[in-house]
């Protein structure tokens, strides 16, 4: 694979922290262009060798010829242990991240339990106290039956994942933003503090995107994404992956990825490869979008708190500013009216519709307690923060102007109860 030094221009132009320098670029594979949004459409994509298709053809065959037994024509045996296809969208996602390799699966959720069947009984992970509903349910529902440990603190306050590394600890989990809250946690630090311990930092990057943040140039080892969410971009498949710094740990996650099957199948893959040729373009107008509502619903009297790291109002604005070229697209607020009001709200809206998952083309409103973290009991959520009137918007691309009209009438409809 080829590795090239970055180009470290600003990526961004929509006046995003203009006074802020970008986090550096530092490598990349598979693309002779030094630029995430040349590499986002051409790396890891040669055109087809025997027609020029500009598209990679989706290989939709489970099986490979021989020559003789023991000896494959190429490097591909059976489509669980690789594909084509697949190939192609995994080696674009490392170049993306800047990671030696991807692995893509059928969901992000397939990703994490592929990241944890490393573990043994005994050993030790320190996480977030804000985690997206299905990473918390996985972690304590089923990992934690095989002699899985895990403590779940506030990654945003590096005193306590200090505090709670122990001798057998292998991992320190952060969602960076974290959901639904938006907490960002600082990934140099955090890296540090597990290194330091024999561990390595694992970060869900699913709500920023290489294209606003890398968190293996910052010192984390493995990079996890749902990729349903804005890579895929268009709420059309369902997929996950993961990046990792080393080749070392890439074998390890694709033994257990092969031996288990949890594997993204070429269609999805293809699916995906066409969503991140218009990631760059896309964020940009997430990014702008999402700033708008939030100073939209800060300047609102019915609300209570904003949840979004790029107002200057959010404890972390700072450190958005050190490690993300942008804030990102997601938004989540609390009503003064509590539940009624948040319910009132996300049963208004004409544009947001009223639907789990996010990072598509389309604005989505939702409430997590009741929807994405239900699995996680109340009195959790409450202690991290996460408040039953919590109200989460995934501002999408359509006009700026449509979405304040519509934010304003729901508004209107949360005052009234």
């Amino acid at each position: 694979m080829m590795a090239v030094l970055l180009d470290s221009s600003p990526r961004f132009q929509l006046g995003f922290f203009p006074s802020t320098p970008r986090p550096p670029l530092t490598l990349m594979n598979n693309s002779q262009s030094s630029r995430f949004e040349t590499r986002a459409i051409h790396a890891g994509q040669p055109h087809e060798p025997v027609t020029g298709a500009v598209m990679p053809p989706v290989f939709m065959t489970s099986t490979y010829a021989q020559d003789a037994p023991g000896e494959p024509v190429g490097d591909y045996e059976y489509s669980r242990s690789g594909n084509p296809t697949r190939a192609a969208l995994e080696s674009n996602l490392a170049s993306l991240e800047s990671g030696a390799r991807g692995l893509a699966f059928a969901s992000g959720l397939a990703a994490s339990h592929t990241l944890m069947a490393l573990l043994e009984p005994g050993d030790h992970v320190v996480t977030g106290n804000d985690l997206y509903g299905g990473t918390y349910r996985i972690f304590r529902k089923v990992f934690e039956r095989y002699g899985i440990k895990f403590t779940f603190v506030n990654t945003g306050d590096t005193s306590e994942v200090a505090a709670a590394m122990t001798d057998h600890t292998r991992y320190v989990y952060a969602e960076t933003p974290s959901n639904p809250l938006l907490h960002l946690s600082d990934i140099a630090a955090c890296a540090e503090i597990a290194h330091k311990g024999n561990a390595l930092m694992v970060v869900d990057n699913t709500f920023a995107t290489p294209y606003l943040q890398r968190p293996i140039e910052l010192g984390a080892d493995i990079v996890l994404h749902s990729l349903t969410k804005y890579l895929g971009g268009h709420s059309d498949v369902v997929a996950g992956a993961l990046i990792t710094r080393t080749e070392e740990v890439a074998e390890e996650l694709a033994f257990h990825q092969n031996a288990s099957g949890g594997v993204l199948g070429p269609m999805d893959s293809f699916l995906v490869l066409r969503g991140i040729k218009t990631l760059a373009v896309r964020m940009d107008r997430h990014c702008a979008n999402a700033l708008a509502v939030a100073k939209h619903l800060e300047a609102s009297d019915h609300v209570e708190r904003v949840h979004y790291p790029g107002l200057e109002s959010h404890p972390q604005f700072d450190l958005c500013r050190r490690q993300m070229s942008a804030p990102g697209g997601m938004v989540s607020f609390e009503l003064k009216g509590g539940v009624p009001a948040g319910v009132a709200f996300a049963t208004s809206t004409k544009i947001f519709t009223l639907a789990e998952s996010l990072g598509g083309v389309e604005s989505l409103v939702e409430t997590p307690p009741s929807m994405t973290h239900a699995s996680i009991p109340s009195e959790v959520r409450q202690a991290a923060g996460l408040m039953d009137g919590l109200v989460r918007l995934s501002v999408g691309i359509e006009h700026e102007a449509d979405l304040l009209t519509d934010v304003e009438l729901a508004l209107g409809a949360a005052a009234a109860v």
